[in-house]
């Protein structure tokens, strides 16, 4: 059996993440995203992806004109982004509980890492 991290649901929680990470940049939020967001995605990824992917470059765009730490850390962000996507099709239909488990393990793992680097500007 494989490792968890190397599975597609914990990849797709570390894309959400960055997703997440790149909107509170832009908008100077306090809160990362709800549970009930991560509950949406996990339900359809494919179709919650495509929609996170049209509001990235305005998000991108956002953080970048607030200038400073923003800035740098929303470009990283978003390189980030491209490269979490992988290079195949992504499901569209549900998840599974356990890998809703994996989805949530590899958001918490991206979070953190996220928070270790810019800790102050994020929540």
């Amino acid at each position: 059996m494989g490792r968890v991290e190397d599975g597609r649901p914990y990849g797709w929680g570390r894309l959400h993440a960055a997703f997440q990470v790149l909107e509170a940049l832009a908008e100077g939020r306090t809160v990362l995203g709800a549970a009930s967001e991560v509950k949406e995605t996990t339900d359809t990824p494919r179709n919650n992806f495509r929609r996170l992917l049209a509001k990235a470059g305005g998000h991108l765009l956002l953080a970048r004109e607030r200038g400073g730490a923003h800035a740098g850390a929303a470009a990283v962000v978003f390189g980030d982004i491209a490269r979490l996507v992988a290079p195949e099709r992504m499901r569209g239909s549900n998840l599974t509980p356990r890998e809703i488990g994996e989805f949530r393990q590899g958001y918490e793992h991206q979070i953190g890492l996220y928070r270790e680097k810019w800790g102050a500007l994020l929540p």
